[in-house]
Parts: structure tokens; C-alpha cells; sequence
């Protein structure tokens, strides 16, 4: 399905704002996922109208994918996105976060929302870029907004950290580039390089490293 024709899971701008307004990294996730996924507050989209409309804001699962070692020491899967990539303002950024839209597509039946439809968007998106074969714990950490990019005035993003047993990670995504895991420290100290979304994470997550 081309951008023009595909469909993608909104919530109105100013609900979300209703629930407390934040610029950056929030880690209420009960403050904020349950309210943003309720039936009656999401709704599907044309893609190629969301993503010049403000009063609207996509929601964005954004996996991040750490290994710690026997030492303790945390590293993160990275890449730099080619050209490929379906977001063409973000071509040539790093980044940490794998994902993207909730599609019409997810909609397995009338049944499926909210919640459900959800997870079902984020599996999908998981199983198409990138080939996990580690155990992991994983867990929504938190939200970003970041009203300060042309990018994020129309997305939300919804922040996923999978704890990986061992680094057994690779992506099926030829436009995925330079990908890996590398030393947190390293990350941290070439945060200008990456996407906004990867940067406020990692420092609202391993800042403390």
C-alpha cells in the first residue's frame, strides 16, 4: 500500500493535551496510554493528510533494544536510516527506535481496538523490521512529544524497552544501515548525529550512564 492510499491511527491533538500537555520525554504511562487508545478517542486517518495536519496526533510505537553483558555494561541496537525509509524528513539520521504507524491493515475484525489493535500494529511492525531471536522482557517506558520539529508536531510516540538475554538482533530491513549494538557511552556521546525521538531517549532512559 502506497502513503497516499494508507490509513493510520490518530488521536485528536487537543485530547491529548487534555491529559497534560509535555514537551520531551514523560515516563506516566498510565497516565496517558489507556486515555490515548480508548475507542472513542482514535480513529483512522489517510496518511498523506495526517502528516500535515497538527490537530491530530499519530501514534508511533518506538522499540529500543539494550543488552547488558556479565559486566553490567549496556549497549544498544542502532542504525542509520537509508532512503528507503517510509519518513523522508528523518533519511540519513541515526536512530535507536524501531517502529511505526498503527495501520487500517491491523484491523484483523471488527472486534479488534483499542489496545489490541495496538499491539497488533507494534507486533507487525517488530516482525517486518528487524529479526529478534533473543528472549526479552519488554515494557512501555514512557511517551515522547517533541512540538519543536516538523516531524513530531503530527506524531506521538510510544516508547518500548525490550531487555534482550543476549544480543541476537539483526534487520530485515535493507534501508535499516550501519545497524548494530554499540556501547551506550558511545551513544551518548554522539547524540547530535541521531534522529530527535532517539536523542530524548536515550537520555531520559540511560542519560545516567
Amino acid at each position: 500500500m502506497s502513503v497516499s492510499d494508507e490509513k493510520v491511527l490518530v488521536v485528536p491533538a487537543p485530547m491529548f493535551q487534555s491529559l497534560g500537555y509535555f514537551q520531551g520525554f514523560n515516563k506516566d504511562v498510565a497516565r496517558y496510554f489507556p486515555a490515548l487508545l480508548a475507542p472513542e478517542n482514535v480513529s483512522f486517518r489517510p496518511r498523506a493528510e495526517a502528516e500535515n495536519d497538527t490537530g491530530f496526533k499519530q501514534l508511533i510505537p518506538y522499540m529500543i533494544f539494550s543488552y547488558a553483558n556479565v559486566n553490567g555494561e549496556i549497549s544498544v541496537f542502532q542504525y542509520v536510516r537509508g532512503k528507503g525509509m517510509g519518513e523522508n524528513r528523518l533519511h540519513s539520521k541515526r536512530s535507536v527506535g524501531v517502529g511505526g504507524h498503527i495501520s487500517s491493515l491491523d484491523l484483523a475484525d471488527s472486534q479488534t481496538q483499542g489496545i489490541d489493535l495496538y499491539q497488533r500494529g507494534m507486533l507487525r511492525e517488530l516482525e517486518e523490521e528487524v529479526d529478534l531471536r533473543s528472549p526479552y522482557a519488554q515494557q512501555c517506558v514512557g511517551l515522547i512529544n517533541d512540538d519543536e520539529t516538523e516531524v513530531g508536531r503530527v506524531h506521538l510516540g510510544v516508547v518500548h524497552h525490550f531487555q534482550l538475554e543476549r544480543p541476537d538482533l539483526t534487520s530485515r530491513e535493507t534501508d535499516l544501515i550501519e545497524s548494530g549494538f554499540l556501547p551506550i557511552k558511545t551513544l551518548l556521546d554522539d547524540l547530535d548525529n541521531f534522529e530527535t525521538w532517539s536523542s530524548i531517549s536515550l537520555k531520559a532512559l540511560f542519560g545516567t550512564f
